[in-house]
């Protein structure tokens, strides 16, 4: 939620469950109550379940003073509370750890689990069921994985280290290694580095190619062909579905993706004997706080491949 360009403030609540609390600003308005702005403010919420966290003292003030909905509406201050996701699926994939130290830790994130709260995903992500296993409430994200991608993925467990490794990834000093199954074709020469210019589409979360200088650039190699092909993809730049929109454009779009190069009706249940056939096989980079050389492999299979 975004509020004035002021230091962001502290919270009054701590980490609760593994879920950080959020925070809504109450802006200069005419509502008469704090419920009235509440229930404008958070329209895709039940009614009955905002003005049942209220009467309960789930949402606080600054001080952590319970908030009452009948109050007079006091504008220019933040309020926190938990967020909560009810009848969140349950994703029946483990989340091993492939490597752990004051740091840094490395998972091997399944299919079709979020990397990060957002949406209709809170405690079946990534992020809170480690806080949750490995009792680490500060652990934070490096960067992310798509839900629907598999494979390595890293976090920092020393916030004050944070910054150090983000740094990895946004000069390009990490190299990232995937595996794709795709059909075949021999119209798509290879190996080769495939380069385009793509953008989000107005209004929708997937990304179109357009006309321009490129902006995101990939290798990619046939390691195997059969009845599929199995690709290795190399990203050069990270931009958002990059892989999957450049394996469609080359006509050989990863097997189950419902996403490119045609978006799928979307579902409110997910097919989880069908995963999109995306692995992030290998991530490598130079560790900038000790210095040692890194490199963590998943464990994981794609489909058809041993």
């Amino acid at each position: 939620m975004t509020g004035p360009a002021k230091a962001r403030p502290r919270s009054p609540l701590s980490v609760r469950n593994g879920v950080t609390p959020s925070r809504v600003w109450l802006p200069p308005g005419p509502w008469p109550t704090l419920a009235d702005f509440l229930l404008e403010r958070f329209v895709h919420l039940s009614p009955d379940i905002l003005l049942a966290r209220l009467a309960q003292g789930d949402i606080v003030d600054e001080h952590g003073i319970a908030q009452q909905g009948d109050s007079s509406y006091i504008p220019l201050r933040w309020l926190w509370y938990y967020r909560e996701v009810p009848l969140e699926t349950v994703v029946p994939f483990d989340l091993p750890v492939l490597f752990r130290d004051r740091y840094l830790v490395a998972v091997d994130k399944p299919h079709f689990l979020a990397s990060i709260p957002g949406g209709r995903y809170l405690q079946e992500t990534a992020l809170i069921r480690l806080r949750r296993a490995l009792d680490m409430p500060e652990l934070s994200p490096i960067h992310r994985l798509d839900r629907d991608t598999a494979g390595v993925m890293l976090f920092c467990a020393d916030p004050a280290s944070r910054g150090a490794y983000q740094t990895l990834f946004q000069s390009r000093a990490v190299h990232k290694e995937y595996e794709a199954i795709a059909p075949l074709s021999a119209k798509v020469a290879l190996p080769q580095v495939y380069r385009s210019c793509i953008q989000q589409r107005a209004g929708h979360f997937i990304m179109d190619e357009v006309p321009g200088e490129p902006n995101s650039e990939t290798g990619i190699e046939l390691i195997h062909a059969g009845e599929w092909g199995h690709y290795r993809l190399q990203p050069i730049t990270g931009r958002k579905h990059q892989l999957r929109v450049h394996m469609a454009a080359l006509g050989v779009p990863i097997r189950h993706d419902m996403f490119y190069p045609i978006l799928c009706q979307p579902s409110d249940t997910d097919d989880f004997e069908r995963p999109l056939q995306l692995l992030a096989r290998a991530i490598a980079f130079t560790d900038p706080i000790s210095g040692v050389a890194r490199r963590f492999e998943s464990q994981r299979s794609l489909l058809g491949v041993a």
